[in-house]
């Protein structure tokens, strides 16, 4: 026993060299139990910390895979926001623009209703346009020096279809009208044969053929019957001023203006005001195929439109009607070349209280008897027809008939609005 207990430390490495060690405990043996160990406290907390921090849905992944998904997140929300600002900037500034053509409708709107509108209707040269023309001469700035140029070739185009007219009917009316003097017959051909011709170079022995046959006898008595053929109204005008026309440097007057005649195709629109007053006339072609068109242009005039179409349109629609071309009316009564009884019987019985002037009674008889007598037939008296003699390339005569017009129409404007 004693061996064992000596080799004990020896061969079990025991504390000390004392054999009796093991089985004798010493003093400081019987104290407590140290504290643990500061690296467990450390270890506790980490486990701590980790339960403490969210993990990433589907019950696992690290805290560094965690991180950039919820950049990402960050990054998505970021770009959302700026995205909804961006639209919410759109949409003020849409709201904007949607105002301002509110406010410029409405403007319009009101400028629509101040405004009167004039549609110009009739046959094929009624002196539609020359009404228009007239306008601007009265009421705008008239024509300026390049829009006369401009209308320099339609003059001169007047001219041509005019002496060709005549030249040609020489030979078809009945009984013909021979030339006065043999020697203007190559003249004559000469004319036939530039009749065709629509890009014509007016050279000045064109205008010197033109003098030279207006000045024939022959031709003149041709145009004296120009009743049995279609002659252009201002034929006279420009063959007796082709010596002005043919000059290289002509410039046409305002009369030259009003006396040209160029086929109207399509609608034109005139701008101009009368006393503060705001005026749109609408100039339409007034031949047949032309009379399709009115309708494209006017939608403030469908009503108009469609009674005329439909019914009789007087009954509806209050008209301001002009009795055109009273200067030549007056030259054909005056001449006798028509008498009105063939046309209108009862004019051979018509009587006015006073022994009047035959013009005056052809005039009254027209417009008591004929146009009062038809827009009153079967009207609802509160629409009429109110008819004004004319002659449109008179200038003044043109203003007094409009003075009277204005105070129609904006009688009728306030009307149509229920504010008279």
């Amino acid at each position: 026993m004693g061996l064992c207990y000596s080799l004990r430390p020896l061969l079990f490495g025991g504390p000390g060299d004392d054999p009796c060690a093991a089985s004798e405990p010493r003093v400081e043996d019987a104290q407590p139990a140290p504290a643990p160990a500061p690296a467990l406290v450390l270890v506790r907390a980490a486990a701590e910390d980790t339960a403490r921090t969210p993990l990433p849905r589907g019950g696992g992944g690290s805290l560094a895979c965690a991180r950039p998904k919820e950049a990402k997140q960050k990054e998505k929300r970021r770009r959302t926001e700026q995205l909804s600002a961006e639209e919410r900037e759109a949409a003020k500034e849409a709201r904007k623009v949607s105002r301002g053509i509110d406010r410029i409708l409405r403007e319009q709107k009101r400028d629509l209703q101040q405004t009167h509108r004039l549609l110009l209707l009739g046959a094929g040269e009624s002196g539609k346009s020359t009404i228009v023309k007239q306008m601007r001469i009265l009421h705008v700035n008239g024509f300026n020096p390049e829009e006369k140029k401009q209308k320099i070739l339609d003059i001169r185009k007047n001219v041509k279809d005019a002496i060709v007219t005549i030249v040609s009917a020489m030979s078809t009316i009945i009984p013909p009208v021979p030339l006065a003097n043999p020697e203007n017959q190559f003249r004559s051909d000469y004319i036939k044969s530039i009749a065709p011709i629509t890009d014509f170079e007016y050279s000045q022995e064109f205008f010197d053929h033109v003098k030279k046959l207006w000045d024939d006898e022959g031709v003149k008595a041709c145009f004296e019957r120009s009743n049995e053929y279609q002659l252009i109204d201002c034929a006279q005008y420009f063959l007796e001023r082709i010596d002005s026309v043919s000059l290289v440097d002509y410039t046409p007057t305002d009369q030259d203006l009003l006396r040209c005649r160029v086929l109207t195709s399509g609608i034109f629109e005139t701008r101009f005001q009368v006393d503060k007053v705001n005026f749109h006339m609408f100039d339409v072609g007034g031949q047949r195929d032309e009379r399709r068109k009115w309708i494209q242009c006017f939608n403030v005039y469908v009503k108009f439109v469609y009674l005329f179409l439909f019914f009789r349109w007087l009954r509806t629609i209050s008209i301001i009607l002009f009795l055109n071309k009273q200067d030549m009316l007056a030259e054909k009564v005056l001449a006798g070349k028509s008498k009105i009884e063939d046309y209108f019987p009862e004019y051979a019985n018509y009587t006015v209280p006073e022994d009047a002037p035959t013009l005056a009674r052809v005039s009254v008889s027209t417009r008591s008897r004929l146009f009062l007598r038809i827009s009153t037939a079967t009207g609802d008296g509160k629409h009429y027809c109110y008819p004004h003699f004319t002659c449109a390339v008179d200038t003044e005569n043109i203003r007094r008939v409009f003075n009277d017009c204005r105070d129609i129409i904006q009688r009728m404007h306030l009307k149509q609005y229920e504010l008279l």
